[in-house]
């Protein structure tokens, strides 16, 4: 995944993990902010960066989750094991942790790269071991009702690739169907971006991977910017759901 040629000094300050970068007497929303990405100078993480300035110009508080730079592990372990016939179980502490930030959060923003049309290995264990029984689903009234959730998928594939509308209606069905509707979110919405790579990649008629020349100069810049514009408009729609749920 190439990095952008946006940096990060246009975007909000970020302290340490998992804190705040909005200071307000007015506690105002919060949004939880998750980067799947192994890598912080990656174009994932730019994303997530510029969704953050986006969220914090509206006035919420951000807490910035990278999972990689927290050295979350994705894998499940016997003390987040679900208990069918114990919904109050009480997990690990890190999964424990990691529940109490989703529950204080307004909004959630996930940024990840696509990997086989799906989430990324530590974003699923994530999912797997903090989005548990008797937490994320399991009761009548879910714990997380109300809340909405918005996922920026990024994607290699140009976006006149026919592979692209299955990508998007496999990942809705994984995301919004398979998850925050069982976890009482008021709405999810999967935001697919692609022509992530700076070398355009595509499928000729026999399924072979095509990948062309690399873009530079303005052509890069003018690419990016567009690129930066349509995740930026996704985050901007999930503020005025947002907004007229209010």
């Amino acid at each position: 995944m190439p990095q952008s040629a946006a940096t990060t000094t246009d975007t909000a300050e970020l302290t340490t993990a998992g804190s705040s970068v909005a200071d307000s007497l007015t506690p105002g929303p919060t949004a939880l902010v998750v980067l799947g990405h192994h890598r912080s100078d990656s174009l994932s993480a730019h994303v997530a960066e510029r969704a953050v300035s986006r969220l914090t110009a509206a006035g919420y508080t951000i807490d910035y989750l990278d999972l990689h730079a927290e050295d979350f592990d994705p894998r499940m372990t016997v003390a987040d094991q679900p208990e069918w016939g114990n919904r109050d179980k009480v997990y690990s502490p890190t999964a424990e942790a990691h529940m109490r930030r989703l529950l204080a959060a307004d909004v959630v923003v996930v940024v990840f790269p696509v990997y086989w049309q799906s989430v990324p290995a530590t974003l699923k264990g994530w999912i797997d071991r903090v989005w548990n029984y008797g937490f994320a689903y399991g009761r009548s009234k879910p714990r997380l009702a109300g809340k909405r959730i918005l996922w920026l998928g990024l994607a290699g594939a140009t976006a006149e690739d026919e592979i692209v509308p299955g990508m998007q209606q496999l990942l809705e069905a994984q995301l919004n169907e398979g998850l925050a509707y069982y976890a009482g979110f008021a709405d999810s919405q999967v935001g697919l971006l692609p022509d992530a790579e700076e070398q355009p990649q595509s499928l000729d008629a026999e399924g072979n991977l095509v990948i062309g020349e690399a873009i530079s100069g303005d052509a890069r810049t003018t690419h990016y910017a567009a690129f930066d514009a349509k995740a930026e408009g996704f985050v901007d729609a999930l503020l005025a759901a947002s907004r007229v749920a209010v």
